[in-house]
């Protein structure tokens, strides 16, 4: 298996916290980019057509790198 980026969230479905230097490298990116489209496109409709696919991509990565994947999860180590 893939070194894991991100830790499976305790309780619920899908990512918690980043547990390496990839996953914060990751979410610093996401964020970086979603500054630099905020202020490229302040306050047009196309803000939202960046977004979706960044936070799709963001979603995706997410997925492949969480320990253990994504499934529900009730608090228990398991």
């Amino acid at each position: 298996m893939k070194k894991p980026w991100f830790r499976p969230r305790r309780y619920g479905y899908g990512s918690g916290f980043p547990v390496s230097w990839e996953g914060w490298a990751v979410l610093a990116i996401y964020m970086g980019a979603l500054f630099g489209i905020r202020f490229l496109v302040r306050g047009s409709p196309l803000m939202i057509l960046a977004v979706i696919p960044l936070t799709g991509l963001l979603l995706w990565i997410c997925r492949a790198r969480t320990e253990g994947g994504w499934r529900w999860r009730w608090g228990e180590d398991n």
